[in-house]
Parts: structure tokens; sequence; C-alpha cells
């Protein structure tokens, strides 16, 4: 038989949502109700009938709680192999009756962690007698129902159990026990002992969403989201509308807040990305000048894209973000006048962040490679100390723009070249073989643009030009001087330097070195 009765059900909880209602249906089922400490008393106060734990084992809870369920008779009464004659001989002798249901939810350590809780109250939090019974129904599921999730309640609630729900419930548990040792031993690895690569990097994620496919059609994929105090992300927004997020609109839309949260002291600012790439960026004095001056730097990439404002969205930005096909917006709030506005447009998606996150956060990077993964700390460079290495001294106007050329040049894949003038973007190059060639697409980009716009000159004439790596050569600086650009911010670095700055001063060009690369692959 594949379908078992629940005679004995063990409970015992740290969320007690739903245990009553689950209790009361298995008491009338007429299970036999055990329990601990807390659960017990709840139990109880709701006028249930509930065996304790040490009426069972016939030994009292003691240390704090510590020592209540760790005891022979709890463990063989969920281990027992139901149909070995052996096991069955083991129970009489020793008087451990079989338990065929265990509902358990963990000592709330994550929670501990996240309200700033001191060393000891952490330690304390940690389970040790949960896990161990979930563990142990799991393994035994051909006859023992473990439930970790109040999402399950209703399924045992009637009193039985078959063996294709024990079997969901085991891997449910195992999974539940392993993200709760993972977040356990991140916390040792990071806060307690100050690791930044532990030998053993436990990953905790859980499954938001399947989506429809990956990058392409054919492609299967998922989207897990990160826990922990600190998540806080695309992962975290709030979708307020429009069709379910799929693969590339979520690895856009990552791109997109990344970089905007770059600028979330700043004036307002939109930034617009295309295949994870910024294709406009602009401050404004309000979002919808920020948008337009965004949009403008091209209007051909911005089509199907993904736009993220710095601040609350409002109705005139809305209204404008309207006249194109957009993907997904990002902002942090956004008020009725807009969500009135995009309530018409039915397939673009609201994403709501609240907070944007710190650009300087601390955090790992992990990819897949074949055969195990590269991970490292995050990119949390900015607003580096600027040397200055060639004869002319930028102007206060140019320093300006080499900083936000620079700020993009951080979330453009590489090789990439980013020109800009006046808190706007003028042409991006991205993700070329050679620096050269983003030097030229960045600055035809800018040129087509102002065909477009019916501007007399393309916005890299006076601008300051941003290269994420330095300049193995000069022909790429000289491009950037055939554009127009004044003005130059690279890291430096190169054996061919001197021959750069000759290159800039000959060009009457002013030129700083960061001393940091930023390579995005």
């Amino acid at each position: 038989m594949t379908t078992i009765p629940i005679r004995r059900a063990l409970l015992s909880v740290s969320d007690k949502t739903g245990i009553v209602d689950l209790a009361r249906s298995l008491a009338e089922a007429g299970v036999e109700l055990v329990s601990t400490g807390g659960t017990a008393k709840a139990l109880r106060e709701a006028g249930l009938n509930v065996r304790d734990i040490s009426d069972l084992t016939g030994f009292p809870e003691m240390m704090d709680g510590r020592v209540k369920t760790l005891h022979p008779v709890v463990h063989g009464g969920l281990l027992a192999v139901r149909d070995d004659a052996a096991h069955v001989a083991a129970m009489e002798e020793h008087g451990i009756g079989a338990i065929d249901l265990v509902v358990v939810n963990l000592y709330p350590f994550e929670a501990t962690v996240a309200k700033g809780a001191e060393r000891d109250e952490i330690i304390e939090n940690i389970d040790i007698g949960g896990p161990s019974m979930v563990r142990s129904a799991a393994k035994n599921h051909a006859f023992v129902a473990i439930v970790t999730d109040p999402a399950d309640y209703a399924v045992v609630a009637q009193g039985s159990t078959t063996l294709a729900d024990r079997r969901r419930f085991a891997a449910k548990a195992y999974a539940a026990t392993a993200a709760y040792d993972g977040m356990i031993a991140q916390w040792f690895a990071f806060a307690d002992q100050g690791e930044r690569f532990p030998e053993t990097l436990p990953l905790t994620l859980k499954r938001g969403q399947a989506l429809r496919y990956g990058e392409n059609p054919h492609q299967s994929a998922a989207f897990y989201t990160a826990s922990g105090p600190h998540a806080r992300g695309i992962g975290q927004a709030r979708q307020v509308q429009g069709k379910e997020l799929s693969y590339n609109n979520l690895n856009d839309a990552d791109a997109a807040l990344d970089l905007v949260s770059e600028f979330r002291e700043a004036a307002p600012t939109c930034v617009i990305v295309k295949h994870a790439n910024p294709c406009g960026v602009a401050t404004g004095t309000t979002l919808e000048q920020a948008y337009a001056a965004a949009f403008a730097c091209d209007t051909v990439s911005a089509f199907g894209g993904i736009i993220a404002l710095n601040r609350a969205l409002d109705g005139a930005t809305a209204r404008a973000i309207s006249g194109i096909f957009t993907e997904v917006v990002v902002a942090p709030d956004a008020d009725e006048e807009a969500l009135a506005i995009f309530a018409a447009k039915k397939n673009l998606r609201l994403l709501l962040t609240g907070e944007l996150p710190d650009p300087a956060r601390a955090g790992l990077l992990a990819k897949a490679i074949t055969g195990g993964w590269l991970v490292q700390t995050r990119d949390g460079a900015s607003n580096p100390e600027l040397q200055v290495v060639t004869k002319r001294q930028p102007t206060a106007e140019e320093l300006a723009d080499c900083r936000f050329a620079w700020t993009i040049a951080k979330h453009v894949k590489s090789n990439a070249i980013v020109y800009a003038k006046d808190g706007s973007t003028a042409g991006i190059g991205a993700g070329q073989m050679n620096r050269l060639e983003s030097a030229r697409i960045a600055a035809w980009k800018a040129k087509d643009a102002a065909e477009k716009a019916g501007w007399a000159t393309p916005r890299t004439i006076g601008s300051a030009v941003a290269s994420d790596a330095f300049f193995p050569f000069a022909d790429g600086l000289l491009a950037a001087v055939e554009a127009g650009a004044t003005a130059v911010i690279q890291p430096g670095g190169s054996i061919r330097d001197d021959e750069v700055i000759a290159a800039a001063d000959a060009a009457g060009l002013a030129m700083v070195f960061t001393g940091v690369r930023h390579f995005r692959h």
C-alpha cells in the first residue's frame, strides 16, 4: 500500500501560522498529537488534547530546550522500517511507537541575524533537534511524512498520505535543511570569521518562478532569488503590472538597476538598457528631461529596451516613456498618475524596488564555467583618485563629464568606450574585441543620433571619453580626438602610457588616470 494512515503526528514548529487548524483537523481524523514546548502550549490553549514529547520519551526537556527530541524513542519511531521484522522487534522490545507524520519548521536563524542580534542569541537560534527530525523522517519517507512547508498542511490534514506525497515532502525537506545549514555556514564564514572566499561556499537560493524559456526558446530556465538580510534588487522588486518577466527581461532589468543605483543620491537620472548594455544614460532637472536626453543618445536601440529611474516615476515621465515600445520600467516607486498611464500599456512590466541598492555594497558574483564556478567580489570601486597626466588640466565641466562617463563605462561590456557631455551619454561602444573599434562605433552612434535629432553637430564634440581599461596604443585615443572629445579618463598602466600621453598632449587633450580598471565580460 502506498497510502498510509496517520496514527501519530509530532508537531514542533517555530512559526505557528496554521498549526492549530492543522492539529484540529488531524485530531478530528483520530490522530494522536505529540508536541514540544511552545507548540504544545499553543495547541492546548486552542482546546486540543496534546501529549508532551517528554511523556513519550520518559525524559524531561532540558538545557533550555536544547535537548528534547534527540532521543531513541523519537528517532526510532521515525526511522524504523515498518515491514522489516528486526526493526519491528526492536520497537517492541524498547517500547518505541511509530510516528507517521512530522510537522517541523526551524528556529528563525535568518530573522535573528537580520535584526542585528548579538552572537550568543544567533547561536541559540541554530536548530539542532528540528533538522535531525526532518532528516530522519525524510530518509524513511516510505513510511513517514515530513512536512516543512505550511503550504502542504492541507495535504495531510485528512489523516493519510500517499507515497507520491511523501516523496515530494522528503525532497522539500532536504532542500529546507540544506538551505538552513547554508545560511548558518555563510554566517560563520562571512560574519563570524570574516572570510572572503571560504573553502566551501554554500549558496542559498529559492525558486521565485519557472520561466517560459531561457535566453532562447529552446532553453529551459527558472528564476531563483537570494535570501538574507541584505538581499535587495530585481529579485525583491514588486511587479505592479504587465506580462510575466522573461529570462532576458530579468537579466537586462538587473543591469539597468545596477547602473541606476550608481546615481541613487544624484539628480534625476534615467538609464536605458538593451541586451545588458546601456544605450543611453542621462541626468536632468526632472526625470522627464533625463529620459529625453537618454533616449536621444540611441533612439533605435531604446526600442524594446529596459528603463531604470533613480526617482519615483511621475506622470510626465510615464507619458513620455509610453511613446515607444518598452519592455520593462524599473523605479523605486510610482505616483498614481504614472500608474494610470501605464495601466493602458498591458504588456509593459513595471517593477517597483523601494530603496535602490547600495552600489558599494559587499557581495560575491558567481559565473558557471565548464567544470566549476568563477567567484569574485562585486566591482564596488567608485570615485577613484584622479591623476592628471597631460600638460592641460581638465576644466570643471570636463572633469564632471569624465566622472559621469567613467561611471557608465563600469557597466558597459568590454571593450567599453563611453562619450559623455553635460551629464548625458553621447555615444557608447560595447563588447568589441579591440578598443579602437569600440571608439569608432561609439562615435558613429553619436553622429547617427545627431542626424536623427537634427542637431548641428554630434554630442561627442567637446565631450569627455571614458575607456574601461587602458589604451594599449594611441590609435583608440586618436579616434576619440577625431570624434571631437576634449578630455579622456582611463585607468592607465600600459607599457605605452608615455606614447598615449604624448598623443593626448599633441591633440591638446586633458587626460586623467584612475588607476582602476572596469572590465565587464
